[in-house]
């Protein structure tokens, strides 16, 4: 449980720790606007690809040996990217960081399943659900100290002396578990279902800069599709398929889906953009703005035992439905903080975060509980590869709307002034103009109404899928 879950809090914390600390690699670096979003994405593209081939391999493999490999892949990766003087090299970095983050969170899932079971499964995922929901919404904090104390390098240099010592555990911490039947690789299902998830998700990403009616933007579009077909008609003349097609018949199921898809493209995407307008209009430093992200961390860490407790009480439908509907009405606080100031703000964040705690860790209980132990890491791969599907869409869609908005509103301003307004360094892009003053309001201004019209579709999101939850889960379907 200690290992699976310091593992899973270095999983979303290589996401939101980076985002107070964009302005200090952009100037280190001379990263391109394009260049630092892709020093995020980067990271969530391969995570979001390679997390369901990750769960086909631990069922094969051994969920224990592909643990330990994302976590060696992970060690690795975190080295090049403090050492990185180079955008492009750490890219390369955090795309490799990506994929060792999808096999240590397959297999790390199933290995949870095969070690509890009953009610101590219940508490082993609502623990999960705490610790996965701290790493995301601790990472600003924990960056914006590093990067004001040790260095912005030290944001990927940190997991070295934590990941080491949990390297030496992984090996005797569990006992190795298999699927006993996964006895062939699904190798073409594994391929075009990784190459069709990077080509949509690298459509998404890069819609906004290349144009959506461009021609590349449309042909990789087309090929995902195809790759799509390729992959459904692979997996429906398997006997063991990899992704267990006949799951989604489960209006249950789907509804979890669904459900996974939301709550990262709408809580988890917030707390990318959120240091980008704290830091931007009301000033902060890095570590006063992870500071202030601890309002959304405390709730999910008093809701998870709350969780726990009301999962065995409350049916699920109805669970995760409330769930959605409070981080619902958090967005929507966010949405008018333009008029409202700071007390919309952190009234918005305390409520998504206990939207979020309440249903972080049953979620996952809920996905893998539909299958039979022995496929559990086929069912977390699933599950996860949904909450990923839905964190790529979330920063790579309301990302765009976001930047397009920003750009609309500072179409007079040179690029390399809007570049870095949308990193939240407005103080810099001042140094850039003649009329500082006027600027500033501008830039403060548009950078609001952008965080605003985000967060309005986040609510919307949100919303949506709490209705449609409500209406397809079922307990025990």
């Amino acid at each position: 449980m200690f290992v699976v879950c310091v593992a899973s809090f270095l999983e979303p914390l290589a996401t939101t720790v980076v985002t107070v600390s964009l302005s200090h690699i952009q100037r280190a670096t001379d990263a391109s606007f394009t260049e630092l979003q892709w020093v995020l994405n980067a990271y969530v593209l391969t995570f979001a690809a390679f997390v369901l081939t990750g769960g086909a391999l631990a069922d094969r493999f051994g969920r224990k040996c592909i643990f330990i490999t994302g976590l060696l892949i992970f060690i690795l990766a975190s080295a090049i990217c403090g050492l990185a003087q180079a955008s492009l090299l750490m890219i390369i970095g955090r795309a490799a960081a990506g994929i060792g983050s999808a096999f240590m969170l397959s297999a790390g899932l199933a290995l949870l399943v095969h070690v509890f079971h009953g009610q101590e499964r219940v508490r082993a995922f609502a623990i999960w659900g705490v610790v996965v929901g701290a790493g995301s919404a601790l990472g600003p904090l924990i960056g914006g100290v590093l990067t004001e104390t040790l260095g912005w390098r030290w944001i990927f240099f940190i997991n070295l002396p934590v990941c080491l010592p949990l390297l030496a555990l992984s090996f005797w911490s569990a006992d190795e578990s298999y699927d006993q039947g996964a006895n062939i690789i699904d190798w073409r299902g594994l391929i075009s279902f990784t190459a069709m998830f990077v080509l949509v998700m690298y459509a998404l990403i890069e819609g906004n800069n290349a144009g959506w009616s461009s021609p590349i933007i449309i042909s990789l579009f087309g090929i995902s599709a195809l790759l799509l077909v390729l992959f459904i008609r692979q997996q429906l003349l398997q006997n063991r398929p990899m992704f267990d097609l006949s799951l989604f018949a489960s209006k249950t199921f789907t509804g979890v889906s669904i459900v996974a898809i939301a709550i990262a493209a709408a809580f988890f995407t917030l707390l990318v953009y959120l240091p980008i307008y704290i830091q931007g209009v009301l000033g902060y430093s890095p570590s006063q703005t992870g500071l202030a992200l601890i309002v959304m961390a405390v709730p999910l860490l008093i809701m998870g035992p709350v969780s726990a407790k009301l999962a065995v009480i409350l049916p699920s439908r109805l669970f995760l439905s409330l769930g959605l509907f409070i981080i619902a009405g958090g967005a929507f606080l966010l949405s008018i903080m333009g008029q409202y100031g700071e007390s919309a703000l952190y009234a918005g964040m305390i409520i998504t975060g206990v939207g979020a705690g309440l249903i972080n860790g049953e979620l996952s209980n809920v996905a893998i509980s539909i299958v039979a132990p022995e496929r559990s890491g086929m069912a977390s791969g699933i599950s996860n590869t949904m909450r990923q599907l839905g964190f790529g869409m979330g920063i790579a869609s309301l990302g765009a709307i976001f930047s397009a908005s920003l750009t609309r509103a500072l179409a007079n301003y040179e690029q390399s002034f809007i570049e870095r307004v949308a990193s939240g360094d407005i103080t810099t892009a001042l140094t850039t103009v003649d009329n500082a003053g006027e600027a500033s309001e501008i830039a403060k201004t548009a950078l609001t109404a952008a965080m605003s019209n985000l967060s309005f579709l986040a609510a919307a999101l949100a919303g949506l899928a709490a209705i449609l939850a409500f209406l397809l889960i079922r307990t025990g379907q």
